[in-house]
């Protein structure tokens, strides 16, 4: 009785754990490929700022994620990346960043519990950046 007093909560801990950070991994990978599909978008010719962001919600959306309103798109057009090893082989790209706050369901609120009110418990912000040249 006392040994699984003891290490039951470890153990419940761990496998919470293990659930929550596959999960901010998950989050992450559709995160970066949104960002991947705003900068395919962003390349072609006469696409606006409002047409790639729609398509990062969508990818978001078909991910299974919500979208929130303190989701941040940032968009650079016209972006110069170095493309060989001379300093004058230069392509002109677009990049996509994106903002996503990130809440733990379980982790966050048990630190909110432990810490109080603080910034331990506040959401984490992932960020995924995607760069493309230009068409």
């Amino acid at each position: 009785m006392i040994e699984t007093a003891l290490t039951l909560p470890l153990l419940l801990l761990l496998s919470v754990s293990v659930y929550e950070f596959g999960r901010a991994f998950q989050h992450w990978q559709v995160l970066t490929n949104a960002a991947r599909e705003g900068a395919r978008i962003a390349v072609l010719p006469g696409t606006t700022d409002e047409a790639i962001e729609t398509r990062v919600e969508n990818y978001l959306e078909a991910g299974q994620l919500n979208v929130p309103e303190n989701m941040a798109v940032e968009i650079v057009h016209d972006d110069e990346i170095s493309i060989g090893p001379d300093a004058d082989d230069i392509a002109s790209a677009s990049t996509v960043s994106v903002n996503y706050p990130f809440e733990f369901m379980v982790l966050q609120p048990v630190m909110r519990l432990v810490a109080g009110e603080s910034e331990v418990g506040a959401p984490i912000t992932m960020n995924a950046t995607a760069t493309m040249r230009n068409e």
